[in-house]
């Protein structure tokens, strides 16, 4: 057997997968506008196999909510594609939450935390590494110290407390999770 019948099945077998793969691709640039933008953002199409395409959820109530709208949604696909879906399948499994949140949205939403301490990032920074464990922890308890020096008291175990919980729950977090 020469190479080159290898190489010919490969090639053979890669435009086959093209050509597959094809409406797949047809069927993800419209799947928002036929389903809708509210449950575009819930689902993502995974595959399609012998007709049935599958669908990613977020929830198990959209699931069950969209498999009562297979036929409508068989319809409006199949008006759409070139290839003709027998059915649809809807499930959790696949699920990926789209990751469309920047580094800086993420910033400000750790700044709105009540916890959130202004300058703690810059305490980790250690100028000199020490070596032992004993160095470490007075290294860390007197970085918490600096830090925790212009907070005001908590009015349950008076610990130093950052703005945000005491405005929060009147408490720090600490006794917070107590009285729950």
């Amino acid at each position: 057997m020469s190479l080159k019948s290898i190489n010919n099945i490969l090639s053979v077998l890669e435009t086959q997968s093209k050509w597959q793969e094809q409406p797949f691709q047809q069927l993800l640039k419209c799947w928002s506008e036929i389903v809708g933008a509210t449950v575009a953002a819930h689902t993502q199409p995974v595959s399609v196999q012998r007709g049935v395409l599958r669908v990613a959820t977020s929830s198990a109530a959209w699931s069950q909510n969209l498999t009562f709208e297979r036929k409508r949604l068989l319809l409006k696909l199949n008006e759409r594609l070139s290839v003709s879906l027998i059915d649809i399948h809807f499930s959790t499994a696949g699920w990926q939450r789209p990751q469309d949140k920047s580094a800086k949205e993420q910033i400000i939403s750790l700044r709105e935390h009540p916890s959130y301490v202004d300058g703690a990032d810059s305490c980790s920074k250690l100028t000199s590494r020490p070596f032992d464990a004993n160095a470490t922890f007075e290294h860390w308890a007197k970085k918490v110290q600096e830090r925790s020096h212009g907070l005001p008291l908590c009015p349950a175990c008076q610990c130093p407390t950052p703005l945000g919980e005491l405005q929060r729950w009147q408490v720090c977090s600490i006794c917070a999770a107590k009285q729950f």
